[in-house]
């Protein structure tokens, strides 16, 4: 008699692995967020305090070009990309390409000197320790990430671990980790009240000289317990 394959066999059941990539809320608007949708990524908008995209333990910051060549001159790029060391794997995805010059031979441009990008670019990679990826338009963009999270569908960590923390560091790092509160702010905290407990114990209104609507939200977390 022939054998029967039996397709219920424990064998050949396969539990369906959920990918997932956590993004910043700030890119919830952007089109990648639905191409990757498309393309049948389950999407996590969360609050990053570094990059755009996490995807297992990558740190993933995109520009447009537009806005590379934006952040290039305020040095706004120098800082999130000091911020991605945090993260021992990272990439700078620069998207739009095809759409728009990264830079211009043209002597009588008006836009950035294509030396100085190139130069830029060279410190990214070197410095930096960062790789580049260039892509066509947001599809193209989507197209990069949904590969990248079918390779690492690990569970994802919303905020970055560093290591080798000094003292100073791991108090910031503990503030940074409440909602609203970046660099700047955890460290007025720390100048003004010295510790974490006289933070936490400090009266609303002595916080909100320096927290001002985010004191709330803080306060709530506080007073919240665990499992609530």
């Amino acid at each position: 008699m022939k054998k029967i394959f039996d397709i219920f066999s424990e064998k050949r059941i396969k539990e369906k692995r959920t990918i997932k990539i956590v993004v910043d809320y700030r890119e919830k608007n952007s089109l990648v967020l639905s191409e990757l949708k498309s393309l049948g990524i389950e999407i996590e908008l969360a609050q990053l305090d570094v990059a755009d995209y996490l995807i297992g333990n990558i740190a993933i910051e995109r520009k447009t070009v537009s806005d590379f060549l934006s952040s290039m001159i305020n040095r706004r790029l120098l800082h999130q990309l000091e911020q991605m060391n945090q993260y021992e794997n990272r990439l700078l995805l620069i998207e739009g390409i095809y759409e728009q010059e990264l830079y211009s031979e043209d002597e009588n441009s008006k836009g950035v000197h294509s030396n100085s990008v190139r130069g830029f670019l060279i410190s990214i990679l070197l410095k930096h320790r960062t790789p580049i990826i260039f892509t066509k338009n947001y599809e193209d963009t989507a197209r990069f990430l949904a590969i990248l999270a079918k390779r690492k569908s690990k569970e994802i960590s919303v905020r970055a671990i560093k290591k080798d923390l000094d003292k100073q560091e791991r108090l910031q790092f503990i503030l940074e980790g409440f909602p609203g509160i970046g660099p700047k702010t955890a460290k007025e905290l720390l100048k003004k009240f010295k510790t974490i407990k006289n933070i936490i114990n400090a009266s609303e209104e002595e916080l909100k000289k320096i927290l001002g609507k985010k004191t709330e939200n803080m306060l709530r977390i506080v007073g919240q317990e665990f499992g609530a």
